[in-house]
C-alpha cells in the first residue's frame, strides 16, 4: 500500500512538472510580451532590429521561448534598441523602459524631487577625470531659494567628496546633501571653504522662468523669455506670458532655451504659434514613423502626420501671439528635442538667429506605451506598472529637413562664461547682451571675451529620467488591430 501511495505521488509530481513546462511554453512573461509587441508595432527602427521583424517568430510559442531567455524586462528592452555601428550619434540614446508609469507621467510634466538647484556638471579639463558643478538657476519656493546659493556658484564636492564621473550620481541622488563650494578663475577651481546643505522635496517646475521687457529704446521693445521645459500642464502659463509681452508692445524677442531639454510636441507647436501668429493653419512640422505605420497613416489618416501652427490651446483658449518675422534663440549643449524643433521648424518661415553653442541633436520623438490592447492607458494590465517611452517618430520641418543628430550649430558662437554667468533677465548677462546688441546695433556685436569652454558632462535635468525627451501626448487611437498576433 505504501509503495502504491509513493507511486501515485511520483505520478502526480511528474504530471504537475509537465503541466508547468507546458504553461511556460504557452504563456509569455506578460511584461516581456508587452515590450516586444509594443516595439514591433511602434519602434522607429523596427525594420533594422532582426528580433523585431514581423516574420522573426513562427508562432507564439517561439516568441515565448525568446522572451523567457532574458533575465529581466530591462535586459530584453535594451537588447532591442538600435545601435548605429558607424555613428554613435545616430544610435538610440533616449528610449526608456520604466517600472512605474506614475513616476514617468509626473516627470514628463516637470514634477520630481528637487532641492531647487538646477545645475550643470562639466569636465574640469581635457583629461575628463574630474568634474565640477555650476548653478544655472534656482527654482522659486524651493529649499535652495531659502539658502545662500545662487546662479553662478561653483561646487566641486558633495559632503566633502570631490565629484568624479563615477561617483556623481550616488552623491547627488541623495535627498539631503551638502555642496562644497569653490571659486573659479580662468579654468582653475579653488575650494573656498563655503558649503550649503540642501534637502529635496516633490516639486513641480513652472518652465516659464522669466518673461519681461528688457529693453525699450529707439522703437525697439525687446522681450526676453527664459523657457526651461515644454510641459503641457503649463501651456496656459506660457500663453499668459506671451499675452503680457504683447500688451507691452514687444516687437523683438529673445527666446532663451539654453537649459531646455524639450518635452511636448504639441506645446512646441503652441510656442511657435505664439512667436508668430501669421501662419495659423499652415504646416509647422511633419512626423515620420516606421514604414508600416507611415504607410498606414498615409493611406488612412494623413492628418495625423502633420503639426500645424495653432490658433488656440487644447482647452480652446485663444493663443496670444507676437506676429514676429525674426527671433533670437539662446542655446547650449543642453538644448534638445522640442527646443530643436522650434529652431528647425521656424526657419522656413522666419529668420532665426541662434546664439550660444551647438545643441544636443535629438530629432526623434517618443510616446508612452502602456500594457493594454492598444497600448493606451485604457484597460491597462493591473498586475504591474511597467511602461515604455520608446522613440517612435522623427520630426522634420516644412522642407523635410530634420537631419541634425549631431546638433544645430549657432550663428553666433558664445559659450557660457563660468567667471561671469550673469543674472537671468539682466541686459548685461553675456548671452542676452549679445542678442540685444544684434537687435539694436544692426548686427554689430558688442566686444565680448568668451570664457573658457568646458565640455558638458551631465545636468540636473539629464540626471532625471526623461530630462531631454520630445514626446507626443497620447498613443495614436484605433491601432489595436495592427498589433502583431501570432498563432
Amino acid at each position: 500500500m505504501k509503495k502504491i501511495s509513493i507511486a501515485i505521488c511520483l505520478l502526480l509530481i511528474s504530471a504537475f512538472a509537465l503541466q508547468s513546462c507546458e504553461d511556460m511554453d504557452d504563456n509569455a512573461v506578460p511584461v516581456n510580451d508587452f515590450i516586444w509587441k509594443g516595439l514591433n508595432l511602434y519602434y522607429l527602427w523596427q525594420p533594422e532590429i532582426p528580433n523585431l521583424a514581423d516574420d522573426r517568430f513562427g508562432n507564439q510559442g517561439e516568441l515565448n521561448a525568446f522572451l523567457q531567455s532574458y533575465s529581466s524586462p530591462e535586459a530584453l528592452f535594451n537588447s532591442l534598441l538600435y545601435v548605429d555601428p558607424t555613428n554613435p550619434a545616430k544610435s538610440d540614446r533616449f528610449s526608456v523602459l520604466v517600472s512605474d508609469y506614475n513616476v514617468l507621467e509626473a516627470t514628463l510634466q516637470g514634477v520630481a524631487k528637487s532641492n531647487g538647484v538646477e545645475f550643470g556638471l562639466v569636465y574640469t579639463d581635457a583629461s575628463q577625470t574630474s568634474i565640477f558643478g555650476y548653478v544655472r538657476y534656482i527654482l522659486p519656493d524651493s529649499d535652495a531659494s531659502t539658502k545662500d546659493i545662487q546662479r553662478g556658484d561653483i561646487f566641486y564636492a558633495v559632503n566633502g567628496t570631490p565629484l568624479t564621473p563615477s561617483n556623481y550620481r550616488s552623491l547627488l541622488a541623495a535627498d539631503t546633501y551638502t555642496l562644497n563650494l569653490a571659486d573659479y578663475n580662468d579654468g582653475t577651481i579653488t575650494p573656498n571653504g563655503e558649503e550649503v546643505s540642501l534637502t529635496k522635496f516633490q516639486y513641480g517646475e513652472d518652465p516659464v522662468y522669466f518673461a519681461d521687457v528688457v529693453y525699450n529704446e529707439g522703437g525697439k521693445t525687446i522681450g526676453y523669455l527664459m523657457y526651461n521645459g515644454f510641459f503641457s500642464s503649463y501651456d496656459n502659463e506660457l500663453n499668459t506670458a506671451f499675452g503680457n509681452l504683447a500688451a507691452q508692445g514687444v516687437n523683438e524677442l529673445v527666446l532663451d532655451l539654453r537649459y531646455n531639454g524639450g518635452g511636448s510636441v504639441r506645446t512646441a507647436t503652441y510656442l511657435a504659434s505664439m512667436i508668430t501668429g501669421q501662419f495659423e493653419g499652415q504646416l509647422l512640422a511633419k512626423e515620420q514613423w516606421n514604414p508600416k505605420l507611415q504607410d498606414y497613416f498615409e493611406n488612412n489618416n494623413p492628418n495625423a502626420l502633420v503639426n500645424n501652427f495653432a490658433g488656440a490651446l487644447n482647452d480652446g483658449t485663444g493663443i496670444n501671439h507676437l506676429n514676429l518675422n525674426k527671433v533670437y534663440i539662446l542655446t547650449t549643449g543642453s538644448t534638445a528635442s522640442a527646443s530643436e524643433l522650434i529652431i528647425n521648424c521656424l526657419k522656413p518661415y522666419i529668420d532665426v538667429v541662434q546664439i550660444g553653442t551647438t545643441t544636443i541633436g535629438k530629432n526623434a520623438g517618443s510616446v508612452t506605451l502602456y500594457d493594454s490592447a492598444d497600448f493606451s492607458k485604457n484597460d491597462v494590465d493591473p498586475s504591474h506598472r511597467y511602461a515604455m517611452q520608446p522613440l517612435v517618430l522623427k520630426i522634420v520641418n516644412k522642407n523635410n529637413f530634420g537631419d541634425y543628430e549631431e546638433g544645430i550649430s549657432p550663428d553666433i558662437e558664445m559659450p557660457e562664461d563660468y567667471d561671469n554667468l550673469g543674472e537671468i533677465g539682466n541686459p548685461s548677462e553675456p548671452l542676452l547682451a549679445t542678442a540685444i546688441s544684434q537687435i539694436t546695433a544692426n548686427g554689430r556685436m558688442m566686444p565680448q571675451q568668451p570664457g573658457r569652454e568646458h565640455k558638458i558632462f551631465k545636468t540636473s535635468k539629464t540626471m532625471q529620467p526623461f530630462g531631454d525627451e520630445m514626446y507626443i501626448e497620447e498613443v495614436p487611437q484605433n491601432l489595436g488591430h495592427l498589433v502583431k498576433e501570432l498563432p
